[in-house]
């Protein structure tokens, strides 16, 4: 796997693609495929590929996406046209992780895409390879590859959120400007009604009203109208009538006095205007609060008395154990034990309290010591009465009576082989000459027999 790192070319750019299955870093071969680069990074810097899914799914085999119309169908280059092919000598699809342009045809690339999730040598110089997956998030493009799938269509098929330009090889590069077209709303030129007056019954008082109303607006164009130049009233006059003006400016209040009635103001105590209450559907505001009042009554007692039932289902329980624990004595026995090497497990805090505490315990296996000892001096005498189950069952407290005794390192006298002890151990050879005589002799007496 090493070598095919090390054939492959460095790369010079970085992509991120924030996908729903995580991220996944792409690393690419812009100067091995500059137009292919090109493109991929001008689409992500627009954001074509923000909210496309990956539509395509082939398992064990590809994963493609970069369609916006999530079909397979569509898609578009910067250039305005497909693009050709840039194939490399060094690139191969000899393992997962890859990313190729995909294509229908020879020099027909646009802005879909794949990722390889095995080697597929079988599309070498049909697909250009631009980019690779690179570290652990290649196990994130991998999971693109699970869930269902229907005739290479996943049912739920996951999402390209967001796209990040780590690193751009090219610097030239801008996002275009999207053309917005201005629609001009055009006025339709609205031609006058011509009124018809003899298709009326009063067709002709209708006209001279017309004619009259049409003088007038010729007359007085240009001017505000009001009733005294329409209606020849004698009690109404169009002549404006002028106000008196007061000519004498106002006399401008000292400051002085100002400040002292702004603190008669404040001294004075404002009467509390009584607000008065509404006492509309008081009845029925009456009748609610008397309904809440016993709803929560009733809440109370259903707590106390489920309250009540538990305290007596624990007391019956606690009952029934005890009962069941008096009846079984082996439990009892274990009960005991457990209790006592609880409470000999209850070390207090440290300080003058704990040294007491480790003295007294101290104190109490010396006082054990010596009580076995003494028993053991006692049963010496009964030893050969003590049935073979006693003594098992003695065997835990032996260890408190064991004493150590060590090897004597005195000088040994060497023992006489010809003595006959304890150790003696006969010794037979048929070699020697005294049991070849006796041996001849027996010989003998049983052929003279």
């Amino acid at each position: 796997m090493s070598n095919i790192y090390i054939l492959e070319p460095p790369t010079s750019g970085k992509v991120l693609l924030k996908t729903t299955v995580g991220d996944i870093d792409i690393e690419l071969w812009a100067k091995e495929t500059p137009k292919t680069c090109r493109n991929f990074i001008q689409l992500c810097m627009e954001g074509y590929y923000d909210g496309t899914i990956f539509h395509r799914v082939v398992k064990d085999f590809i994963v493609q996406g970069g369609d916006p119309r999530g079909d397979g169908t569509g898609g578009e280059s910067i250039y305005g046209e497909p693009f050709k092919d840039e194939f490399h000598q060094r690139l191969r699809f000899v393992r997962r992780g890859l990313l190729a342009m995909a294509n229908a045809d020879k020099d027909d690339n646009g802005s879909q895409f794949f990722f390889t999730l095995a080697p597929t040598q079988e599309l070498q110089n049909k697909h250009t390879i631009f980019g690779k997956v690179t570290g652990e998030t290649l196990y994130n493009m991998l999971k693109l590859g699970e869930g269902l799938v229907e005739d290479e269509r996943p049912v739920y098929p996951h999402k390209i959120i967001k796209t990040e330009i780590l690193h751009n090889p090219f610097l030239d590069i801008e996002p275009r400007q999207k053309e917005v077209k201005i629609v001009e709303k055009k006025t339709k030129v609205r031609t006058p009604g011509v009124k018809n007056f003899k298709l009326l019954s009063f067709g002709q008082e209708a006209e001279e009203d017309e004619e009259e109303s049409t003088s007038a607006s010729k007359k007085y164009s240009g001017k505000s109208k009001s009733t005294h130049d329409v209606l020849d009233d004698p009690k109404l006059s169009s002549e404006t009538t002028r106000t008196e003006e007061n000519t004498e400016e106002a006399e401008e209040p000292d400051p002085e006095e100002q400040l002292e009635n702004i603190r008669k103001k404040l001294k004075t105590d404002h009467k509390k205007i009584p607000i008065k209450k509404s006492y509309l559907h008081e009845e029925e505001l009456n009748e609610k609060e008397k309904k809440r009042e016993e709803i929560k009554k009733e809440i109370e007692n259903v707590k106390r008395e489920y309250q009540k039932n538990k305290l007596k289902r624990d007391k019956e329980i606690k009952e029934d154990k005890e009962k069941e624990i008096k009846k079984n004595e082996m439990y009892l026995e274990y009960k005991n034990e457990h209790n006592k090497y609880k409470e000999m497990a209850t070390f207090p805090k440290k300080g003058a309290s704990r040294e007491e505490f480790t003295l007294n315990l101290l104190s109490k296996f010396k006082q054990k010591l010596i009580s076995a000892k003494e028993k053991d001096k006692e049963e010496e005498h009964d030893q050969n009465e003590v049935e073979v189950e006693e003594d098992k069952d003695k065997e835990e407290e032996n260890w408190l009576t064991h004493e150590l005794h060590f090897k004597d390192d005195a000088p040994i006298l060497a023992k006489d082989a010809n003595t006959k002890g304890d150790d003696w151990f006969e010794i037979y050879d048929p070699r020697n000459p005294l049991n070849k005589r006796r041996r001849g002799e027996a010989s003998q007496n049983s052929s003279k027999n």
